[in-house]
């Protein structure tokens, strides 16, 4: 294994599901030693090798070419994805990592970055898209055609676990608080070959979003869920540290709940 694990963040999002805790970090040691991981996988989206490819094979598919709008998680291994958005012209949105500014989400648009002359590899990454996107609140997003979802497991009927923190639930239950996410949009991943296990290894919760389709290098999966898509925010769900350190949390229930 990698003696230069990030233990400290591992230890983070420890904690609040045993077999999960275990089945990531099963995870991130398959990755590192079939030489699968493309630099440090703890305790985060693991980059993997091959995820140019798994993009390759998403925007083959007429989900994607069909899409305008395109919402996608800010993680390593999805950059490829995101330069994909927008090579082939579609508005992106992604959000700051972990929501953890008065601004959730930033908003590039292939058009506006031409005009600006910055190459679409420069904000692919997240750093160059917070310096050179424009930042957007939830209400002045538009309606997403495809959700790309970040994840560290999934499973063939639709299961999907991340690191632990919670917060693709948490954004995907806003979307649909605010109409941004409809029944039939599909929600989509990006992963490596040994990030795909066994159906019974993850038990989905009522918030929990699950996938409708699973895309590796090599492989097109569509998973036909059966799993039932979440109605809007579980507020109970909500951890503690994400009220601390998302700034807009509160007054964001307040306005989409009524409760002061």
């Amino acid at each position: 294994m990698n003696s230069n694990r990030d233990t400290s963040q591992h230890a983070r999002w420890q904690g609040r599901n045993a077999e999960k805790d275990a089945l990531r970090a099963e995870v991130w040691s398959a990755l590192e030693r079939h030489g699968a991981s493309a630099g440090s996988v703890w305790s985060r989206i693991p980059n993997f090798i091959g995820a140019d490819a798994a993009a390759a094979r998403l925007a083959g598919l007429p989900i994607w070419q069909r899409a305008r709008v395109v919402k996608c998680n800010p993680d390593a291994p999805q950059i490829p994805v995101r330069l994909r958005a927008l090579q082939d012209g579609k508005l992106l949105y992604t959000p700051v990592p972990e929501l953890a500014q008065e601004y959730p989400f930033i908003l590039l648009d292939p058009a506006d970055l031409r005009r600006r002359g910055i190459a679409f590899e420069a904000v692919a990454p997240i750093a160059g898209a917070v310096e050179h996107g424009i930042k957007v609140r939830f209400e002045d997003m538009q309606p997403f055609d495809l959700v790309v979802v970040g994840c560290v497991a999934v499973t063939r009927s639709g299961g999907r676990t991340g690191k632990g923190g919670g917060f693709a639930d948490l954004e995907l239950g806003i979307f649909r608080e605010m109409g941004l996410i409809a029944p039939h949009t599909p929600v989509v991943t990006t992963v490596h070959p040994l990030q795909v296990i066994e159906d019974e290894r993850i038990v989905m919760q009522a918030h929990d979003t699950p996938l409708d389709w699973i895309i590796t290098p090599d492989e097109v999966i569509e998973t036909r869920t059966t799993y039932p898509q979440p109605a809007g925010v579980n507020w109970d769900a909500v951890q503690p540290d994400q009220w601390h350190h998302i700034p807009f949390l509160a007054d964001l229930k307040a306005r989409l709940t009524g409760e002061g």
